[in-house]
């Protein structure tokens, strides 16, 4: 197969626009509209005035982008810029809500300052409980302890939490478990300390309490901040002694306690054991400060514990259970495991995720820097110079929320959360590696890269071709030993899309979203989507029949020479999967000024020809012959794509039935009434 050498499809080719061209180009309206809602929903007094964007709270580019298109999903007739604009300053309202109009406690005004921890995946803020008066028990709170008091008359305590991002507070009823550590003058659970907790019910004002509260919940694990001297004190001398290597089996058989300090090293997925009916198990790795490793069990209803830790943070236990794996129905290598036991506490020193700066690259401030400060004098230049993202433990930096679009040539090493808009120039299936993979070429205007997309089964994504815009969220890009560049997408991973614009049942009725084009346009542009109003011409020339197609892709199937039915795209035997009849459908476009010959398949010929390919099938020869007369200057508004193939020497191992396409496929097509 042509390159076979994974490192050469990961080569990037930057070809920077020369100076002068961009003036030439005409702005894509769909780049264009993002921009406007930017500016709509995080105007300028958002951003930090110094103009270093460490304080920035404006909505990022890739989150507009993400919503549009979402957006223009739900409404699959089309979308009006009032629609999106209310959906976008909704949801970024809700994103940003502070909450009623109870001012927050002090105590949390003083500690949010130094506040820098990355909030964890399935954190609910006090104020949204309030709201909805509802609670999942997979939800974590990301508590400070305003005040830890008894309720009058009984020895039950009770704490009240509030959040960093909420003005309301809430009460908690203490889990039994916790009670040695609340008990003054020395209890740790007291004002100010931080805690997660999850797996809470809660007790609305309905069911006879004056306000909602939470009712006791075993899964708590405490903070600690190894620079506050208590806290080091007490990681030294109750976590310190103890280590992995200190557990001995007379010690777990005689009863004897530990206190371990290690940090998380992986969280492994939710694992349900068939063999031992049906339990629910996650690992979480460990390593101590000697370097040992051992394994943190939950079983059940204890999975939800992880999701009060991350993988980089020091998990203190005290008193964990200890199973001999010899002993148990544990099939590991492992002498001993560690398990949440009933008496269990867990302390955490969560990993702080450290911020870099990173400064603009010329692109970004050429393309944004005007836009994004449009009050601004613009022959001063953008103010924005750099921006503050968070990065990992090894190095990466996560652009998912990065204020502005980036392009190929912004591209390097150690880059997390990448969004990318661009032209797809090529895509095929990779065949001689293990797993789903998927090359794709993405080209936008400062050059282009391969991608290796990863699919956990099969390919997902629908019908996506040569020529169709795309928006891909969630990408990495990492640099290999060959010094080249390689972007990788998961479909699994959060935060990883992958939305094809030009198949969008909304673009051609979203007026907001792109610009009608003339068909004499699309020889000077040939490299972007265009919309046009058009009818259809020379039905003489007219070509219509119908293939079999692979549902999953769109793709035809070929008849192998076994006899076999294989996809021309996922090259998988198609004879246990979806297979439908489909049309393969030329013909001519006309409005006043050009004709172009086009083609096209799936639903977009159905609109055109306007009958399913079942029933044009079950048409007689004459018929069928005869059909395409009746659409003679139909009108329609279709969207256009080049779909020629770049001469890249080797660029696919197989050609699929399309690539004796001509030059311009339709993507979308709308009958004008």
């Amino acid at each position: 197969m042509a390159f076979s050498n994974g490192g050469s499809l990961m080569e990037t080719d930057n070809h920077k626009k020369r100076e002068g061209e961009g003036e030439d180009e005409e702005e894509d309206p769909f780049l264009a509209f993002i921009e406007y809602a930017r500016s709509v929903i995080s105007p300028e007094e958002d951003e930090d005035p110094s103009g270093n964007e460490e304080g920035y709270n404006g909505a990022g580019w890739s989150w507009i982008a993400s919503r549009i298109l979402k957006t223009c999903i739900s409404y699959s007739s089309g979308v009006t810029a009032a629609i999106l604009l209310s959906d976008l300053s909704q949801a970024w309202s809700e994103q940003r809500r502070v909450g009623g109009s109870k001012k927050r406690p002090e105590i949390i005004d003083q500690m949010k300052r130094k506040h820098r921890r990355a909030k964890l995946p399935n954190t609910v803020t006090i104020d949204s409980i309030y709201e909805k008066n509802f609670l999942s028990l997979s939800s974590v709170l990301e508590a400070v302890v305003v005040d830890a008091h008894v309720l009058p008359g009984t020895n039950i305590y009770m704490l009240t939490l509030g959040d960093y991002w909420s003005s309301n507070t809430i009460d908690l009823y203490l889990h039994r478990r916790y009670y040695d550590l609340v008990d003054p003058p020395n209890g740790i659970l007291k004002k100010a300390r931080e805690i997660f907790l999850t797996g809470c019910y809660l007790r609305t004002a309905k069911e006879g309490c004056g306000s909602p509260r939470l009712l006791p919940t075993e899964y708590l694990v405490i903070l600690l901040d190894e620079d506050l001297d208590d806290d080091a004190i007490l990681i030294g001398a109750q976590f310190c002694s103890d280590s992995f290597s200190s557990i001995s089996h007379d010690g777990v058989k005689n009863g004897v306690s530990y206190s371990l300090y290690a940090r998380i090293e992986s969280i492994s997925s939710l694992e349900i054991l068939e063999q031992c009916g049906g339990l629910q198990r996650k690992q979480i790795t460990l390593v101590d400060n000697d370097g040992v490793k051992l394994r943190f069990l939950l079983w059940n209803e204890q999975v939800i514990l992880a999701n009060l830790i991350s993988v980089g943070s020091m998990l203190a236990l005290d008193r964990p259970y200890i199973a001999i794996a010899a002993e148990s129905a544990l099939e590991t290598s492992d002498e001993f495991c560690l398990e949440y036991g009933t008496a269990t506490q867990l302390y955490l020193v969560p990993f702080v995720q450290h911020e870099e700066q990173v400064c603009l690259s010329s692109t970004q401030n050429r393309t944004q820097g005007s836009k994004l400060h449009a009050a601004a004098d613009p022959t001063q230049g953008p103010k924005v110079s750099q921006v503050s993202l968070p990065c990992d433990s090894q190095g990466s930096i996560d652009f998912s929320n990065y204020p502005f679009q980036l392009f190929v040539a912004d591209l390097h090493g150690k880059m997390t959360g990448i969004s990318l808009y661009g032209v797809v120039r090529d895509v095929f299936r990779e065949r001689e590696t293990a797993g789903v993979i998927f090359l794709l070429k993405l080209e936008d205007s400062t050059g282009s890269i391969w991608a290796k997309l990863h699919f956990s089964q099969s390919w997902s994504l629908g019908r996506v071709s040569v020529g169709h815009t795309a928006y891909i969220s969630g990408l990495t890009c990492s640099k290999t030993k060959q010094d080249r560049f390689e972007l990788s997408w998961c479909e699994t991973d959060d935060g990883a899309s992958f939305i094809n614009l030009s198949c969008l049942p909304a673009l051609v009725n979203s007026s907001c979203l792109h610009k009608l084009s003339r068909l004499s346009d699309l020889s000077s542009r040939r490299n972007s989507m265009h919309i046009c109003r058009v009818w259809i011409d020379q039905v003489d020339h007219c070509h219509v029949t119908t293939r079999f197609s692979h549902a999953p892709c769109g793709h035809f199937v070929k008849e192998m020479p076994s006899g076999a039915v294989e996809c021309s795209f996922c090259h998988c035997d198609c004879d246990s999967e979806v297979v439908m009849r489909a049309f393969y459908l030329k013909l001519t476009l006309a409005d006043k000024n050009t004709k172009i010959f086009a083609w096209c398949t799936g639903q977009t010929a159905m609109e055109l020809l306007q009958i399913s390919p079942d029933e044009f099938y079950e048409l007689s020869e004459d018929e069928q012959v005869m059909y395409p007369s009746s659409l003679e200057n139909e009108r329609f508004i279709v969207a256009l794509v080049n779909c020629k193939r770049q001469a890249v020497h080797g660029s696919r191992d197989s050609q699929t039935p399309e690539a004796d396409a001509v030059s311009w496929e339709i993507t979308r097509a709308l009958k004008c009434e």
